[in-house]
């Protein structure tokens, strides 16, 4: 049912810029007064041409995340933002050169009309879509399957203040799993025991987990970051109760007047076509490297082979976006057969780095053949360092969070390598960590650019180790 009232919701967008245009059309006739109104199949052609144009820039802008969870007054602020932008494309794309306007006014006027017309149709459509929809949420013919972490006294306030309040969020309550490790509670009349926190993941599958929601007491934040690093990689939203300390902050975001205050947990770090925008850039700055500077890799390479012994390139597994393995490539900067006791991070001093390495690990010329790596997908210009499996385990133990790093792509540079730069031992990794946690949460092409800009200046100072 609700991929069809997905689909249903994308199709009405479809049609509003559809007949949007048709409109459009019949008053830009009469407005320059151009003769006698046909609708031909040439006009339903760029009708449905049109209409795709928007209904792919409303995909872009992440217009069909969360069809059941939308709010009307907000998302017609956003129609008209996205209804703008789109419009100012329409007119250098098609009225910049449309022979029957004649004059700048005659021009203004056009694009006035049919912006007025767009919007005015899609706000329209939008609304009583979303109103649809929400009447679904609120007969609970739609429900989100929903789970309580929490002490007793908490998850009991939460799950009354849900069932009497909240009826437009869908939410239907699963039961509560206790933040202690006891199985009973005070309130199994109520709310039912599901078991122990640590059980969380199978419990989420079990039940066919959507949303989760951390209700624990001010005592207890300690526990959030364990929480949180059980729930990494799992598909369900996750909600935090606030205490008064972090609503004085400002981190608690109200979407419906009368709903309870939550911290919602962020799962989509970029827009979807900030996601595309870098895949494009990752790919097209790799390809233009690799083809542009073929002879810096033709050089490096024979210095390798000069220096010592063994292969010119290193390959070795590490752990990727959502804790796949893949194979890192680098130009050998250690003498051959370097880790024969078992895997060891490098030091300033490390003796097994050659020469010619230590110059390369300067300036970042090791690390050269992972724009390969970037091009097959494995790796992104900017993201978190990929580590090890043996050192992630390590991290793990001292500190959970780690885990929230392998949701992105790994990158050649990182926010925590040109902040802290490499890390000795696992000690300095977890120190590291908050930088790339900082990065994370801040995910943006422009943090990116800052990112790759401050690079090149560690590069140029020979900063690197």
């Amino acid at each position: 049912m609700r991929k069809v009232k997905k689909i249903n919701f994308v199709l009405v967008d479809f049609i509003a810029a559809f007949l949007a245009w048709v409109l459009f059309f019949v008053l830009r006739k009469i407005m320059l007064q151009e003769g006698p109104i046909q609708v031909t199949y040439s006009l339903l052609g760029n009708s449905a041409i049109i209409a795709s144009f928007w209904t792919l820039l409303y995909a872009l802008t992440g217009q069909y995340r969360e069809v059941f969870r939308k709010s009307r007054v907000k998302e017609i602020l956003n129609l008209a933002q996205i209804s703008f932008f789109g419009g100012i494309i329409i007119f250098f794309v098609l009225f910049l050169d449309d022979e029957g306007i004649y004059n700048y006014q005659a021009y203004y006027k056009t694009i006035g009309t049919y912006l007025a017309v767009h919007f005015s149709m899609a706000a329209l459509a939008k609304t009583l879509a979303i109103t649809h929809n929400q009447n679904l949420v609120k007969k609970r013919k739609i429900a989100f399957n929903t789970l309580i972490i929490g002490s007793n006294t908490n998850a009991r306030e939460v799950y009354r203040e849900l069932e009497k309040n909240n009826r437009h969020l869908g939410l239907q309550i699963k039961g509560f799993v206790h933040v202690y490790d006891s199985f009973g509670h005070f309130y199994e009349d109520e709310l039912c025991n599901l078991g122990p926190y640590r059980d969380i993941a199978d419990l989420i599958k079990q039940h066919q987990i959507e949303e989760v929601i951390i209700a624990i007491e001010p005592s207890e934040h300690e526990k959030i970051t364990e929480i949180l690093s059980l729930l990494e990689g799992e598909n369900v939203r996750i909600s935090i109760l606030p205490d008064v300390y972090q609503i004085l902050l400002g981190s608690v975001k109200v979407n419906h007047l009368f709903g309870t205050p939550l911290i919602e947990v962020k799962q989509d770090l970029m827009p979807v076509w900030q996601e595309i925008a870098k895949r494009v850039v990752d790919i097209s700055v790799s390809l233009s490297f690799m083809v542009f500077f073929c002879w810096v890799y033709f050089i490096t390479a024979i210095l390798v082979k000069l220096s010592s012994p063994g292969s010119i390139i290193y390959r070795q597994e590490r752990i990727g976006k959502s804790g796949r393995p893949f194979y890192i490539y680098k130009f050998r900067s250690m003498v051959a057969n370097a880790e024969t006791n078992g895997p060891a991070l490098s030091s300033d001093q490390d003796p097994r780095v050659t020469p010619w390495g230590r110059f390369m690990r300067k300036v970042r010329l090791d690390e050269l053949p992972q724009f390969y790596n970037v091009l097959v997908g494995e790796m992104s210009l900017v993201g978190p360092r990929p580590e090890r499996q043996y050192f992630i385990d390590q991290i793990v133990q001292a500190a959970p969070q780690y885990k929230h790093l392998l949701r992105v792509r790994p990158g050649i540079t990182s926010l925590g390598l040109v902040k802290f730069g490499y890390a000795q031992n696992v000690p300095e990794m977890i120190k590291r960590l908050k930088y790339d946690i900082l990065y994370i949460e801040n995910m943006s092409l422009a943090m990116d650019f800052r990112v790759l800009l401050y690079t090149i200046k560690v590069i140029v100072e020979g900063r690197g180790k």
